[in-house]
């Protein structure tokens, strides 16, 4: 039986590249980089490679939103990337088929912190309390959903909208990741030493580490083909798993990622020859590259380009799966793949094609996927296909 479509209608990215999906796009594709060097001794004692949204920047936008300071950091920048799509897909909140999604491993974590306390009440650091926040800005009726599942939030909170879709629960559903670079993130990873002194640079010989990013990623997905769209993009397949290994580091051998790879595959009834295009998760790791390698060659795809965003806008945590998506998506609608910004030299186990320079090519499918602490893994299929109906 054929499976309902699900349409991609409407994204935004609010990142250090910019408040626009546009923006962003134009930026990467000129091998712009978010990411510098920040000496800021409110969230490190010691200077640190991020990539962050400029304070400036944030509080002109938020101009543009009703009782801007009534809101933390984060919840402002979900509300205008929210705005955003709402406007660019003329959704009506307050209708009962319209949900809202939110990916983020920490949330309103920052207002933990000595600067921030008493600013907002206690509560507010609960993804439930400030998700509700989101809801009733744009007086959605519907409970909002939550998805915190570490670095796979994003790729998995897609999934989750897919599976209602599918069930006609709802007509559409945005889907919106965000994370702040704070006091707690950066002082978690740097516990693990998995932060690079340097820009990051993923599937590299020389890499060391990751750098933290923050930003956000919002799309709407809808069983309603978008009429005004020449192309459309689709989402076809997803699926996720645990390779249950250990909880930090990820399978040695590629194994659970594979799973989740191959039923992406399999629930978007394609096949590993006809995708064009890797999106991967790529975050400059010892272990989360060559894991991906492995993952790669046993899904026999080592041929098929594949580049990493992390290098652009670092890694943004639970937004990062729904940001590397809609780039993904530019390129599908574009024809064109950007370079793997940091990669020089192979230093995987296992041959893959790594984008060393931005060029054109005819693209259709593409394959996304997130790994993250806990052995979790996801992986999303998107396709391109004419509008007929135009």
């Amino acid at each position: 039986m054929k499976q309902t479509s699900i349409y991609i209608t409407a994204d935004n990215i609010i990142s250090s590249l910019g408040f626009t999906t546009k923006a962003n796009w134009e930026n990467i594709v000129a091998e712009q980089t978010g990411v510098e060097c920040h000496d800021d001794t409110s969230i490190y004692p010691s200077p640190v490679w991020i990539s962050k949204i400029k304070e400036a920047t944030l509080n002109e936008a938020s101009k543009g939103l009703q009782n801007p300071t009534q809101y933390s950091k984060l919840e402002q920048l979900f509300l205008l990337s929210i705005k955003d799509v709402v406007e660019s897909a003329k959704l009506d909140m307050s209708a009962a088929d319209t949900l809202i999604i939110i990916a983020s491993t920490k949330g309103n974590i920052d207002l933990l912190e000595h600067k921030n306390q008493d600013k907002f009440p206690s509560n507010r650091v609960q993804l439930g309390t400030m998700a509700t926040e989101i809801q009733h800005y744009f007086n959605n009726p519907n409970t909002p959903l939550v998805v915190c599942n570490a670095c796979i939030s994003g790729v998995l909170a897609m999934d989750v909208a897919k599976r209602l879709l599918r069930k006609k629960k709802y007509k559409n559903i945005i889907v919106t990741g965000g994370d702040l670079v704070s006091e707690f993130t950066l002082s978690g990873f740097q516990s693990f030493k998995a932060m690079s002194d340097a820009p990051c640079k993923p599937y590299d010989k020389n890499r060391v580490g990751i750098n933290l990013g923050e930003g956000i990623g919002t799309v709407v997905l809808s069983t309603e083909k978008p009429a005004h769209q020449t192309e459309v993009i689709t989402l076809e397949g997803s699926a996720s798993s645990n390779d249950a290994n250990h909880i930090s580091g990820p399978s040695r051998t590629g194994d659970g990622l594979f799973i989740a790879m191959e039923k992406a595959l399999k629930d978007s009834a394609c096949t590993s020859d006809q995708i064009d295009y890797l999106s991967m998760h790529g975050t400059a790791t010892p272990y989360n590259d060559e894991m991906e390698s492995k993952a790669v060659a046993l899904a026999n795809l080592q041929k098929v380009p594949l580049n990493s965003l992390k290098g652009y806008i670092g890694h943004t945590l639970g937004a990062a799966g729904l940001i590397e998506s809609i780039v993904a998506i530019q390129s599908l609608r574009n024809n064109l793949l950007y370079r793997s910004l940091g990669f020089e030299e192979l230093g995987v186990p296992v041959s893959i094609n790594v984008i060393k320079e931005t060029s054109s090519m005819p693209l259709q499918k593409c394959l996304k996927t997130a790994s993250g602490f806990g052995g979790c893994n996801a992986a999303i299929v998107f396709v391109k296909s004419s509008n007929k109906t135009l």
